[in-house]
């Protein structure tokens, strides 16, 4: 089977992100054990699309304060108040959000709406970007590996039972989360 160009690929990566990404992190890891896409070519690739859709999503945000069209969809407490608290904050929110499922969206759309300083939420979330993309890849490269080499036929099922556990181990810590609020 013919090699696809290594831009393709990266594409293929990035814009895996924007739909999920922490299962295409975990298949970018797995290609790299299948010897499909090389690691700096995997990891470069999650970076970037994971940064993208961060600094996108405060950006929606950021639109949504400016646009009155795209208010409507957004409830918020009153903007000068949480404006501050998220002045403040930002390291926080940012870091911890990245960790907690299912908090980036409403939380990153906030710091725009908010104008919190963009170049603390942007260094914060590429930092905390690095540290659980790199995390999640090493242990889906473990896991893919292991998958790999040692399950024959019924890698396959082992590889799509691996991506759903992370996808519901995603949704139970938020839904954990969600009932502690």
């Amino acid at each position: 089977m013919a090699s696809q160009p290594i831009w393709l690929k990266a594409s293929s990566v990035i814009l895996g992100t924007f739909i999920l990404e922490d299962v295409a992190t975990v298949l970018a890891a797995i290609a790299t054990k299948g010897e499909q896409i090389s690691i700096p070519v995997a990891l470069i690739s999650l970076y970037a699309g994971v940064a993208v859709g961060d600094i996108g999503l405060y950006g929606l945000g950021l639109a949504g304060s400016r646009w009155t069209f795209l208010r409507r969809f957004l409830t918020l407490p009153s903007e000068e108040q949480a404006r501050r608290w998220f002045s403040r904050n930002i390291i926080g929110v940012v870091a911890i959000s990245r960790f907690v499922p299912g908090s980036r969206l409403p939380l990153y759309t906030a710091c725009g709406f908010f104008r919190a300083p963009f170049l603390a939420f942007s260094l914060t979330a590429i930092g905390a970007t690095l540290v659980w993309t790199s995390l999640l890849f090493l242990l889906a490269l473990r896991v893919g590996g292991w998958l790999l080499a040692h399950q024959g036929g019924w890698r396959w099922a082992g590889i799509v039972g691996f991506v759903l556990c992370i996808l519901l181990m995603g949704r139970f810590v938020s839904h954990l989360h969600r009932g502690s609020i």
